[in-house]
């Protein structure tokens, strides 16, 4: 049983501080996550906190029956409290500054500069299209590891994957 398993354990039979270990344990790889679909790190943060209290709210009522791997569990939650979060952000208007905190530590102004125009590619796409990117291509997620994170099947993602790279290439021809 690894260490999250048994912080889950702890939680269900009521030890609330072993949460603590769950957040430790996964809020990196999260917040990356979360910041790589929604384009910066303030939002992303913002998803991972609702995130948690979704999950230690299933936790804590019995929802989470322990079928799935936790891990994966937490990516779904989080990917869709992002795609939640990226359908509600396309029903306001866009501000006129786009600038990204996240990027300030970066080295030169083209690494901002391509920094800023991937996020704007990525935030053209669909939401379950660059969900299905981000998990394959920035969290390294195999095809059934992301059907199970997006409740779908493995051809659905393959053709999320097929579909987002073909927009991208497009958009990247047209530049």
């Amino acid at each position: 049983m690894d260490n999250l398993t048994e912080a889950v354990a702890r939680i269900r039979a009521g030890d609330a501080a072993a949460f603590q270990q769950v957040v430790d344990a996964t809020s990196a790889r999260l917040v990356r996550l979360a910041a790589r679909m929604l384009g910066n790190v303030v939002d992303a943060e913002d998803v991972v906190q609702e995130a948690y209290v979704k999950a230690y709210r299933s936790l804590t009522t019995g929802e989470f029956d322990g079928r799935a791997n936790v891990s994966t569990w937490l990516y779904r939650i989080v990917t869709n409290q992002a795609i939640d979060a990226m359908r509600g952000r396309a029903r306001r208007p866009k501000p006129t500054d786009t600038a990204d905190e996240s990027t300030s530590d970066l080295a030169s102004a083209e690494e901002k500069m391509a920094l800023a125009e991937l996020s704007d590619w990525m935030s053209e796409l669909p939401p379950d299209q660059r969900a299905a990117l981000v998990l394959k291509a920035v969290e390294g997620m195999t095809s059934p590891e992301i059907a199970e994170v997006l409740q779908c099947s493995e051809g659905a993602v393959e053709q999320r994957l097929v579909r987002a790279r073909a927009a991208l290439r497009k958009r990247s021809e047209g530049q």
